[in-house]
């Protein structure tokens, strides 16, 4: 081996390097620049299976890799927030998405016809230019910019790189010999296709290294429809792998994508044996990127279109290959439901991690609000079991919180844009009000026991007035947590206005319970529990006003 072969050996690992690393940060640039968006395809999500075949192809588009979207998907399964009728829309779409990539390769084949328009010749520009802007930008949007223009400077200068190590040896007879073997042994061709692509974890980098050969002529026809098909067989491994642990249900999304690609693998695979066999001459002529993008594309569309009318069969043949008892999707004990929400695996896209944190603060509040509703029924009614229910809930929201707070630390220490970097900086902030609120109705509790073990009771005019401000505490709450569902500044307004309510017959009914405990209508120990439930009616209140700030800093 002489200088220049081991210099040729550095140069396609280094521009192999640069490829996967211009990709990774082209596509993290991009779910950036696309967060508040994609923050809302869960809610769009519904059973339309087109309008998931769509927005699967758009994520994966984004994201650069399919892989990463089925490992997304089947997160979203085991935590219940997407069944597997809509999964496979998203996998089919997933699989659209990949090809992205291939074309945007394929672009630098234009150099061939005209220099000027190849991307290789404006690759270090566009390195400098998104260098620049990401140094020396002032917002976070246009340091995205930049971000993003490094990454696809880096990806065609890596290709570049790649093709001219190669270039030296493609006259040389193994290149020939091994395409020649693999367009002559289908399940040979799409084993390699396979190992490589399950190696670099990426569908789309494994095809990019395909084209990088045959932008060099040395890859024919034959050999490269068969890696192919099993490049999109390897590219199930990233979920496959995800899967295990998971839920019987995660894992069948798994093996829905593997099925997929499998069935499309075998039919192409037989459909291309046959061709290949009565045209040996097409069979071993010379594929360009440009095709290999085609027969990708065309390969992602034609099993979509074929299989579409059969995704619920695609569902019943994951419960045969995945035997065992449907997990139930939804549970009454709020703890494991929150758990089963906080997937990592959707850390794949932290835009996708921020809106399920923002979701389980959505689901905490309303629990919180119902121990509060509890709390205030066992203060008018005196009964020991809402009052131990009270107690009970209290000790599960404690715990939620815990969960909660553990997962916006990691997802706090993902790749996150100015924006979802405050809003999980106020999900923690929303997290311990919330906790604080359970706390609270937790002291209301308290002071239902203290009622009821010392004989005392609230005069009809107090409950009176305490009917009237509970409500106004409690509406002020709802619509905090309402707020952050929605992010309506109505709701922000309306939970002002109850605050400023609470905060008003606060003061008005502590002066008229004096007037009454003057003129002898209410006892004193009696008279000390109504002034600490007031206290903690405007707690809620002041704890709801915050929360509705932060969903107002986010807007």
């Amino acid at each position: 081996m002489t200088i220049g072969d081991i210099s040729n050996l550095f140069g396609f690992l280094g521009g192999l390097g640069m490829f996967l690393y211009g990709m990774h940060i082209m596509a993290d640039g991009m779910q950036k620049t696309a967060g508040g968006r994609m923050s809302k395809f869960l809610g769009m999500l519904t059973n339309n299976r087109l309008m998931a075949i769509g927005l699967g192809a758009l994520i994966t588009a984004i994201i650069q890799s399919s892989g990463a979207t089925t490992v997304m998907v089947v997160g979203f399964v085991s935590a219940g927030i997407l069944n597997l009728t809509q999964a496979v829309g998203v996998i089919m779409g997933a699989n659209i998405g990949t090809t992205i990539t291939a074309w945007i390769v394929s672009m630098s084949q234009l150099g061939e016809a005209m220099e000027l328009f190849s991307p290789d010749f404006y690759a270090p520009l566009i390195i400098g230019v998104g260098a620049l802007v990401f140094l020396f930008a002032g917002s976070p949007q246009k340091k995205t910019a930049g971000e993003i223009a490094i990454g696809l400077g880096l990806l065609f200068k890596g290709l570049d790189f790649m093709s001219g190590s190669i270039s030296p040896y493609t006259d040389l007879p193994v290149f020939a010999d091994a395409f020649a073997l693999f367009g002559r042994n289908p399940i040979l061709g799409m084993i390699v296709g396979m190992l490589v692509t399950a190696l670099l974890q990426s569908s789309s980098a494994s095809v990019g290294i395909l084209q990088t050969l045959a932008l060099n002529g040395v890859v024919t026809k034959s050999s490269a429809i068969y890696i192919t098909l099993g490049q999109n067989i390897g590219s199930c491994v990233t979920a496959l792998l995800s899967s295990v642990g998971g839920s019987r249900t995660a894992k069948r999304a798994a093996v829905i994508h593997l099925s997929f690609n499998l069935i499309g693998a075998v039919l192409f695979g037989v459909g291309g044996f046959v061709l290949f066999s009565v045209r040996r001459e097409f069979a071993a002529s010379h594929i360009s990127a440009v095709e290999i993008s085609l027969f990708h594309t065309f390969f992602n569309l034609v099993m979509t279109a074929v299989l579409y009318p059969s995704a619920d069969y695609l569902v019943k043949l994951s419960g045969v290959l995945v035997r065992g008892e449907d997990e139930a999707q939804e549970t009454t004990d709020e703890e494991a439901s929150t758990l089963r929400h906080l997937d990592e695996r959707i850390f794949e896209s932290p835009a996708f991690a921020v809106e399920v944190a923002s979701m389980e603060i959505v689901h905490m509040g309303q629990y919180a609000e119902k121990n509060v509703s509890v709390a205030l029924e066992a203060l008018i009614s005196g009964s020991t079991d809402k009052i131990q229910e009270v107690y009970e809930r209290e000790k599960k929201i404690s715990h939620m919180e815990q969960m909660l707070t553990e997962y916006l630390i990691k997802v706090e220490n993902l790749s996150l844009n100015g924006r979802q970097k405050k809003t999980v900086t106020n999900l923690f902030y929303s997290a311990s009000d919330i906790a604080r609120v359970s706390g609270h109705a937790e002291n209301l509790a308290d002071l239902a026991q203290y009622l009821q073990e010392h004989g005392l009771e609230i005069s009809p005019v107090g409950k009176a007035d305490l009917n009237s401000i509970s409500a106004c505490a409690l509406q002020s709450f709802a619509c905090a947590i309402e707020a952050r569902q929605s992010g309506g500044m109505d709701l922000v307004r309306r939970v002002s206005q109850y605050e400023d309510e609470v905060d008003s017959q606060e003061e008005e009914l502590r002066e008229k319970h004096i007037e009454r405990l003057a003129a002898g209508e209410c006892t004193a120990s009696a008279g000390v529990v109504f002034l600490d439930i007031l206290s903690n009616l405007e707690r809620i209140s002041d704890h709801a006003y915050n929360l509705a700030g932060y969903v107002k800093s986010e807007m």
